[in-house]
């Protein structure tokens, strides 16, 4: 599928007809697209569009290049982030000119808001090196956005383990298992975004270079500038954000280790306490004919008191000790 935008009285206004509106358009954001649709685009602006097995290419020459006169700027960028498994897919941005061309193949929430708001206010967009910075400055706010949340959702999960617990009953309730899944899902979240802030610094440096090399505006420069520093903080954030997750990834794991410790005592404990009556018990079982007490009309009270005894006298100096 195949977008294409021109700017009417400095605001973006979609168009449908590519062929009519050729001259006039500014951006062409091509979605999933077809061989076609690939040829229609390559015809129209001369330049050659990478394919998806292309702009998957880990190597930074096959993500940010030069060629026939475009320049070509692949980043990873994250979508469908509300649900439990964010599609992680790379998005190259090609300024052939004065026109930008996007080619993507998942659709990251910026794609959405950004045409929307250069259809209502006038956002200065009115060709290829502006709409680029604004879509990608949408896209840096996403990502924080996404971080906030993603923060927020850590110092739930924080509290949830930290938290004093007053109750027997609700120490049992706390579900480990459900904790470590939710920060299994933020390091998820949060590594995804670091990844996608590693590729828009290197496209920004990228860009940065062909800022001065096409002597873009001065203001275009600085937007640059600007967005390169907060794609730098917002990395530092999610590096910090990842370290808070092993961080409660290792407290969770002790904790879980405390629990068991503290169950395995309660057995040992008990082995303990049973242990001294079971070696009474033993030893009155024997099956010898000459027992002391086995004739004696208190023998059988005798035993058991001993028993209960043994037993009591392990229970009391476990308590006085604090092993219980």
């Amino acid at each position: 599928m195949i977008k294409t935008f021109v700017v009417d009285n400095d605001r973006l206004r979609l168009t449908e007809d590519l062929a009519a509106d050729g001259d006039r358009v500014v951006w062409a954001d091509l979605f999933n697209p077809t061989k076609e649709e690939e040829a229609r685009i390559e015809s129209w602006l001369g330049i050659a569009v990478p394919t998806r097995e292309e702009m998957e290419e880990i190597e930074i020459s096959s993500r940010l290049y030069i060629e026939d006169g475009g320049y070509f700027m692949t980043a990873v960028l994250p979508a469908q982030t509300e649900a439990e498994d964010p599609l992680m897919s790379p998005v190259t941005f090609a300024l052939a000119g004065n026109r930008l061309i996007t080619i993507r193949y998942h659709e990251p929430k910026a794609f959405k808001t950004f045409p929307l708001r250069a259809e209502k206010v006038a956002t200065g967009c009115t060709s290829g090196d502006t709409i680029l910075i604004g879509l990608l400055e949408a896209i840096v706010d996403r990502l924080a956005d996404i971080l906030e949340r993603a923060g927020r959702d850590v110092e739930a999960i924080s509290r949830d383990i930290f938290e004093a617990r007053s109750t027997k009953a609700s120490k049992r309730n706390r579900d480990f298992q459900e904790l470590l899944k939710g920060i299994g899902r933020k390091e998820d979240i949060a590594s995804s975004v670091r990844d996608s802030l590693i590729s828009l610094q290197r496209l920004a440096g990228f860009l940065a270079h062909v800022a001065a090399q096409t002597k873009m505006s001065k203001d275009v420069r600085a937007r640059i500038k600007t967005l390169s520093r907060d794609v730098l903080s917002l990395a530092d954030h999610a590096t910090f954000l990842s370290q808070k997750i092993s961080f409660l990834l290792d407290a969770t794991l002790g904790m879980i280790s405390i629990e068991q410790n503290a169950i395995i005592k309660i057995f040992s404990v008990a082995a303990v306490i049973f242990l001294p009556p079971t070696l009474v018990a033993s030893i009155y079982g024997m099956n010898f004919d000459i027992i002391p007490e086995l004739k004696w009309e208190f023998g059988y009270p005798f035993a058991i008191a001993l028993m209960v005894i043994s037993a009591i006298l392990p229970f009391w100096y476990f308590r006085r000790r604090g092993w219980l």
